[in-house]
């Protein structure tokens, strides 16, 4: 349930009409609040078949100011709750966690800086189970195991980039009842120069070693990538502080771009007992939250250039533009078509705009 912040004088609209034009808006195509008012006069004849309006149409002021009031964290469970459907059981997935800076949010007259949201994302489903506000993406450290506390994860496995290679993160997910695999840099020197010269001795020592080799070409470029993955963790100085760990991966990228070319290593630490095959997998996987979810907020829901400055106002709004693309994303029919392309037939056909709805009542085959 989600509480009406207003006090009763203010109420000519009701919060449950001006939340869900907001979200049928975003999925038509609407990026902010003079958008969302031209698409409930559009289509207010159809409105009106299903909401109350006592008070008429909401302006603009109206929807900026419910969402400035709106307590994130509630509508934040109201939002995973709704998602839920569409997630799906946790058990096999591959969970996301990583941060993206809405860069036009900030305000300069008030020494407020831009917002940055970490967010869970469900690789396989498009959907996000939930975000969490900082203040800058140096904080993503303290935000990440609060994160992890508002989300239902038995039987996933967590990926997370080097911000959340912490001891407190691993153990938060393993008592979740969840696996991990967490990117080993420079935030953790010491483990990461432990691991580093492990493989590159046991690379000359132990040609038993499990191994992986891939190659992607396009764009004018080959990539080369081979991942070792180690079970042996007996040796570390720290293993007992890092809850469940069982494996160690490094995997180096090898590029050629003409006849320019470069090599990378990357370690990570994982609760699993992994293959190089299945590491690598999970590696690469990882990346489906930039290319999936930040991606494609800026260039299908211009996220970037979205001028919502208040925090909460924008914290909220985030969760309306990732609720529409799970929605969407969902949508069977059109499956290969651009979002762009369903959120355009979704303006101009309501039977479709119902069916993009529909999404979260079709149970799942991991459901």
């Amino acid at each position: 349930m989600l509480d009406d912040p207003r006090v009763d004088r203010t109420r000519r609209h009701e919060l449950g009409d001006i939340v869900v034009i907001a979200i049928l808006a975003v999925i038509c195509g609407s990026d902010g609040w003079d958008d969302i008012v031209e698409f409930a006069e559009v289509r207010e004849t159809w409105l009106r078949t299903f909401l109350k309006l006592p008070g008429g149409l909401p302006c603009a002021d109206t929807y900026r100011r419910v969402f400035s009031a709106l307590d994130p964290k509630q509508f934040g469970q109201c939002f995973a709750s709704f998602v839920a459907e569409l997630a799906g059981r946790a058990e096999g997935k591959l969970v996301c966690i990583d941060g993206k800076t809405l860069r036009r949010t900030f305000a300069r007259e008030r020494g407020q800086g831009p917002l940055h949201l970490v967010s869970a994302w469900v690789a396989d489903r498009s959907v996000t189970l939930g975000q969490l506000a900082v203040d800058a993406k140096s904080n993503e450290v303290t935000a990440i195991p609060s994160l992890l506390e508002m989300l239902e994860l038995r039987g996933a496995t967590v990926t997370i980039d080097a911000a959340g290679c912490q001891r407190n993160v691993a153990k938060a997910i393993v008592t979740k009842g969840a696996d991990y695999v967490l990117a080993l840099k420079s935030n953790q020197p010491s483990l990461l120069e432990e691991v580093a010269d492990y493989f590159a001795d046991a690379l000359e020592t132990e040609p038993e070693l499990s191994r992986h080799q891939s190659v992607d070409k396009g764009h004018g470029r080959i990539e080369t990538r081979t991942t070792w993955t180690s079970t042996d963790v007996g040796w570390m100085s720290e293993r007992q502080r890092w809850a469940g760990l069982r494996s160690l991966v490094m995997v180096e990228r090898q590029r050629l771009v003409g006849t320019e070319s470069s090599t990378t290593r990357a370690y990570f630490l994982s609760s699993l007992e992994l293959s190089a095959e299945r590491a690598g997998e999970l590696v690469r996987g990882h990346w489906a939250i930039e290319n999936g979810l930040h991606w494609v907020l800026d260039m299908a829901f211009d996220e970037d250039h979205s001028r919502i400055r208040d925090r909460t106002a924008a914290q909220n709004f985030a969760l309306v533009r990732k609720l529409a693309l799970a929605l969407l994303k969902n949508e069977p029919v059109h499956a290969k078509k651009s979002l762009v392309h369903k959120r355009r037939r979704a303006m101009m056909d309501t039977d479709y705009l119902f069916l993009v709805l529909a999404a979260v009542d079709r149970p799942t085959a991991s459901a």
